[in-house]
Formats: structure tokens, C-alpha cells, sequence
């Protein structure tokens, strides 16, 4: 008689505990999370005049002593109902700072509003897709022997898109100390732009923050060659921030011509190296800032912020462009299941990241993401709300406003993580079970909204 795979014995194990409702009951309750915390401890609140005992909580009468919450991980490859979470909370993040909503007034969808795209720089010629992918006449070859030019029309799909033409020629060095930088160069490029717009209206420099505040929120894209870049919504305020206009200087040209200004203008030089020299980084020539208008013509706000929270869940594994674990040593990088061109710039992180010059910027440790180590998505305080908020709004909804008024009083700790085969399986069907369930509510509103 054939035995049952692990898995299934594992998840008839669990249904047949006398506490399989309530565990089932937290499970849903993580929406299907893939590798949920386990906590155990207790919550008592007291009335605070009288001290009686208003509310009581234990994990002693959970399945297994412990309660399961979400782990959070914003990453698609490593938990998808998370992910899927942290996704809707970057939309409602990014739309907020558009169009009005929660501690942000609508009348923001009136203000200077930009989309913008800033790219990495050139580090060697890579293959493209759709038409001819570098056609030469003169049928050259580089002095690795490479032919300069190539004829052929790749698909998007073609894994040689984003390959370098010669792997010999590609600055692989310059590219990990860009992505290694990239941090700064945004951080400069905000003060570049609040730089530009003072001068251009006549206010000194010092003196921008009490006659405008630029506010912010971007998101880091890996592109089809490895190299991230940013796309960013930026509004300009009064000072006091969203509930205060911006001073009659502040149009939307100004705020392009200074975005544009910025960019090309702003250098980050590298830490001096005698074996690498000093590199002076900058923004590639392409650069897109378009306006985002009221009237609904060109991108809104919830076109703009369902295109941000795309990208805010992708991790470098799932782009081709690193691994979503952690490198520890040499041997790592070799079984990384990577492209030759991203095994060749986790090789160079790794080399640099040996060089003392190079320390602070921690490059070993970065290898995995190609030095670059900026958060995926960040914003300016002034901007919107906060995924904080988010969640103790969300926590609200579910019903935990209800808990009583008090002194509170938690003692939690940490006691495990993840799932056993069989309640990972059972897990898998809960979350797609939700899945299928919010698809069919979105497509039911979506048939509301055309039929009215």
C-alpha cells in the first residue's frame, strides 16, 4: 500500500487535533501568511482608577501554547499574502500623497505634482530588445576581439537582453560603486532640486523651508541590465507641509525645470583608491519627470500609485537581478542561480567589499542585491501617512478598537516561526482561497463602477 507524502499524514495530523477550529481561525487571521511568527505571552488591561481586570488574554489556551501573526515580508518570492498586503498599503501610501485621504487634505491633488524617472548611467553597451539591437555598419570589434555592433532582434523574453555585448569591456566596478552610492545620489538630488527652485525664484537657499517644502515618495527598480532606478512622485507644499499651498512661485514648469536641473547636475565621488582611482557618479541622461494634472489628463494618482506598489513587493531574486538571501562567502556566489552578468557583479562586490577604502559602504554584505542597499521604497515624512498607521487602521477594522480602555500591561516573546509541511499545505489553500475570493470582490466592483 503506497504511504501518503509527509506533507498530506502531516496536515491530517493537524485536523484531527481538537484544536484544529481555533488554529484554523489564526491562520485565516494571517491571511495564509507562508512563514508566520509564533509569540507567546499574555495582554491584561486594567481600569486605571479602580485596577479591576478589564480584558485578559493568554496564549496558554492556544493551540500549541503560541499565537501566529504575519511575518510581513514585502517580497512576492518569499511570502505572496504579505506581499500582496504590503502592496495595497503602498498604494493607499502613494495615493494619499496624490489625491487627499487620512491626515493629508484633497486639496493636494491641486498642488505641483511630478511623476519622475531617473537612471542609471551607462556601463558598457548591453543587448536590447525589439528592433535591431545594435546594428553597425562598419562591423567592428572591441579590443577583446568582440564584434562592437550586433544585428539580431531579441525578444523581451531573450535571456541575452540586458547582457553586455562584451563582458570584458562592461565597467562592472563602476556599476556596483554606483548602485553602492545611489542612496547619496538621491539625497543630493532633493537638496539639488529645493537648491534650483530657490534660485530660480529668488530666495535664499537657507531660507527655502520657510516658503516651500518638497515632499517625496520613490521606489527602486532593477532593470533588465542589473542597475537599479528610481521612480518617484515629488509634490511641492507650503511650508507647513500638505495642508499649506505652495507660494505662488512654486508652478509645476518650475518644479520640472528644476528636477531636470538637478539631475544632470548633481556628482558623488568615491572614497580615493589606488587600485580603483576616484570615480565621479552620476544620474543617466535619461530622465523622465512628467506632471500629474487634476483634470484627468495624463497619469493619476491611482494610475501613479498602483505602478509604484508593483514594483515595492519584487526583490532581486524574483528580477533576475540578485538573490533575495544573503551571500556569506565566495562559494555562495558561484551557486547563486544568477546570470553571468549578475555573478559577475556579486564577484566585483565582493572584491571591493575587501578593500579597506571601500568598509563603510559594506559591499560584502550587499553583494546579493549588487551593492545596492536603499530600502525598496522611501518617502519623506510630510508626505503621506505611514505604513504604521496603516495597520493600526487595519487592526481597528477587524474589530481590536473594541478592546477595552486601560493601563495594558504585554509580556511577549519570540518562540518559533514558519510552518510544518502539513500546515504549510493547509496554508497554501487558505491564502488561495482569499486570493480568489478578493478577485472576485475587485471584478464585481469594477463591473459596478462600468455599469453605472
Amino acid at each position: 500500500m503506497r504511504q501518503l507524502p509527509e506533507a498530506d499524514r502531516d496536515a491530517i495530523r493537524i485536523a484531527q487535533d481538537p484544536k484544529f477550529a481555533r488554529w484554523l481561525e489564526q491562520i485565516t487571521a494571517t491571511g495564509g501568511c507562508a512563514h508566520p511568527v509564533h509569540l507567546s505571552g499574555s495582554t491584561t488591561a486594567h481600569d486605571s482608577a479602580t485596577g479591576e481586570i478589564l480584558h485578559h488574554y493568554d496564549t496558554r489556551t492556544e493551540p500549541g501554547e503560541r499565537l501566529l501573526v504575519r511575518c510581513r515580508n514585502r517580497r512576492s518570492t518569499v511570502c505572496a499574502p504579505c506581499s500582496r498586503l504590503h502592496a495595497g498599503d503602498t498604494f493607499h501610501l502613494v495615493r494619499v500623497g496624490l489625491v487627499g485621504g487620512k491626515n493629508v487634505p484633497d486639496t493636494v491633488r491641486h498642488r505641483p505634482r511630478l511623476f519622475i524617472t531617473l537612471t542609471a548611467p551607462s556601463f558598457g553597451p548591453v543587448h536590447r530588445a525589439g528592433e535591431r539591437c545594435r546594428p553597425r555598419r562598419d562591423g567592428g570589434q572591441c579590443e577583446h576581439g568582440r564584434p562592437l555592433g550586433c544585428g539580431a532582434v531579441h525578444d523581451v523574453t531573450d535571456p541575452v537582453v540586458g547582457q553586455p555585448v562584451c563582458a570584458d569591456c562592461y565597467d562592472y566596478v563602476a556599476h556596483a560603486l554606483w548602485h553602492a552610492h545611489a542612496g547619496k545620489l538621491w539625497d543630493r538630488f532633493v537638496i539639488g532640486v529645493r537648491r534650483q527652485l530657490a534660485s530660480a525664484s529668488g530666495v535664499a537657499q537657507s531660507r527655502f523651508p520657510d516658503h516651500a517644502r518638497l515632499s517625496f515618495a520613490r521606489v527602486a527598480e532593477y532593470q533588465k541590465r542589473a542597475a537599479v532606478h528610481v521612480h518617484a512622485v515629488i509634490r511641492l507644499d507650503g511650508p507647513a507641509g500638505p495642508t499649506d499651498d505652495p507660494p505662488a512661485w512654486g508652478t509645476t514648469d518650475r518644479v520640472i525645470e528644476a528636477v531636470r536641473a538637478s539631475a544632470q547636475r548633481v556628482v558623488v565621488r568615491t572614497a580615493h583608491s589606488p587600485a580603483v582611482g576616484d570615480l565621479d557618479l552620476r544620474w543617466g541622461v535619461q530622465i523622465d519627470a512628467r506632471p500629474l494634472r487634476a483634470d484627468g489628463l495624463g497619469p493619476d494618482g491611482d494610475a501613479v500609485a498602483a505602478y509604484v506598489a508593483k514594483y515595492v513587493t519584487k526583490g532581486a531574486g524574483e528580477t533576475g537581478a540578485g538573490t533575495d538571501y544573503r551571500l556569506t562567502t565566495w562559494d555562495d556566489i558561484d551557486a547563486a542561480p544568477v546570470a553571468d552578468h549578475v555573478r559577475a557583479l556579486m564577484r566585483t562586490c565582493w572584491r571591493l567589499g575587501g578593500l579597506p577604502e571601500y568598509a563603510p559602504l559594506h559591499l560584502r554584505a550587499w553583494a546579493h542585491t549588487l551593492g545596492y542597499r536603499g530600502h525598496i521604497l522611501t518617502k519623506s515624512r510630510a508626505y503621506s501617512t505611514t505604513y504604521s498607521a496603516l495597520r493600526a487602521e487595519r487592526a481597528d477594522h477587524m474589530g481590536h478598537a473594541d478592546m477595552p480602555k486601560g493601563v495594558t500591561e504585554r509580556h511577549w516573546r519570540y518562540v518559533g516561526s514558519g510552518h510544518t509541511p502539513g500546515a504549510a499545505l493547509i496554508a497554501a489553500g487558505i491564502a488561495e482561497d482569499l486570493e480568489h475570493s478578493r478577485r472576485l470582490h475587485a471584478e464585481a466592483g469594477e463591473e459596478g463602477r462600468r455599469s453605472q
